[in-house]
């Protein structure tokens, strides 16, 4: 099963010798018009796997796509609940009455085709919101007996996995979903995200002086926080010039940790390092 389907190094470094923090900037894009990483941002980075899995078990939304199963509204059913078995199966709780349980109730012990397809929207206002997207394809059984009245548990054994996002696009093997780990900052991202932003703003804005190589002018209409894991903090600068849409006008910079954190304790103490270190 399968679904259908240049950047430019600014700096990797920050210009003052004792910032401790590698930054990485750049301004290609993929087709949904998404800045693409290099360089420094590449050595330092997630795995696909790891990727994947943290879309999976975070609260982003999904929807379960039965082929033969008509593709609009309702019947584009959104699974309540997504976990992730210990041989990598996803689980999904579903309502009784949902057509792709109907179908899998009919399927029986043949092999019912699936895609979960799942969309990563950032949890603050920024041009091109969609961070990117990930997709299971696999076989669907049901779990009987084991859900509430009113609801059904299904299973998703994966054949392929892929994922599209801000790092770029990638194909998983389901063996390598199976034994990542999701991000340990993953279930606190969209709070600390909404906080930088709304508690912290001018500090995040303080970190285009980071930057070098052109990019620390200040002249920017807005600087979000946009994504942030283990390894380090995105941040998307919107030029206040240079015509065309904010999201033409955008582009993304990587301040990166010494060392990756483990819990939110390590992150405060690598955010206030970060701060510091654009301040001084």
């Amino acid at each position: 099963m399968s679904r259908p389907g240049n950047t430019s190094h600014i700096t990797d470094s920050t210009k003052k010798a004792d910032a401790a923090q590698g930054v990485d900037a750049t301004e290609v894009r993929s087709d949904r018009g998404q800045p693409r990483p290099s360089g420094l941002e590449i050595a330092r980075m997630p795995s696909a796997a790891e990727r994947t899995r943290t879309l999976v078990q975070s609260t982003c939304s999904s929807v379960l796509l039965v082929p033969g199963l008509r593709a609009a509204g309702a019947d584009r059913p959104a699974p309540e609940v997504r976990t992730v078995g210990p041989d990598g199966e996803v689980f999904l709780l579903l309502p009784a009455d949902s057509p792709a349980v109907r179908a899998a109730t009919h399927a029986q012990d043949d092999e019912l085709a699936a895609v979960l397809e799942i969309t990563d929207v950032a949890p603050v206002s920024v041009p091109d919101r969609i961070r990117g997207r990930a997709w299971i394809s696999g076989w669907l059984t049901c779990v009987p007996g084991v859900a509430e009245p009113g609801r059904m548990l299904l299973r998703l054994e994966p054949g392929e996995v892929s994922v599209d996002d801000l790092w770029g696009a990638d194909h998983v093997e389901p063996e390598a979903f199976a034994t990542a780990s999701a991000d340990p900052l993953a279930c606190h991202e969209t709070e600390l995200l909404q906080h930088l932003a709304a508690g912290h703003g001018d500090q995040v804005r303080g970190l285009g002086t980071l930057l070098g190589g052109g990019h620390d002018d200040g002249d920017y209409e807005q600087v979000t926080p946009l994504a942030l894991d283990r390894f380090g903090l995105r941040v998307r600068f919107t030029r206040r010039h240079g015509g065309g849409s904010p999201a033409d006008r955008s582009f993304d910079a990587r301040f990166e940790f010494p060392q990756p954190v483990r819990d939110i304790a390590g992150l405060r103490a690598e955010m206030h390092r970060l701060f510091e270190s654009a301040a001084s």
